[in-house]
């Protein structure tokens, strides 16, 4: 299992476009993809859209990706690039 900690950096934050992209990269991937708010507790599996949004992860959110499963590090480095690129949505 792999985890690591990314930050919400978009100004709209974790919302339906963004989490729908999310979905979309993290169905690519056998692995088990879940994003946890350590302020909440809230635990979301990354391939439901519902379950990321009820993260309600603004901007400034540290979120605690954590992979589990054969392509765990590809998986990884995929979601993680989303939050670092800020989902496409940066200036």
């Amino acid at each position: 299992m792999l985890e690591r900690r990314v930050t919400v950096v978009n100004d709209l934050g974790l919302h339906a476009r963004a989490a729908a992209q999310l979905v979309r990269t993290a169905r690519q991937f056998t692995s088990e993809i879940t994003l946890l708010n350590p302020v909440s507790g809230f635990a979301a599996n990354a391939k439901s859209i519902l379950s990321l949004l009820y993260l309600a992860a603004a901007t400034g959110t540290d979120i605690i990706l954590r992979v589990e499963g054969d392509d765990e590090k590809a998986a990884m480095d995929a979601v993680a690039k989303l939050f670092f690129d800020g989902f496409g949505e940066l200036l």
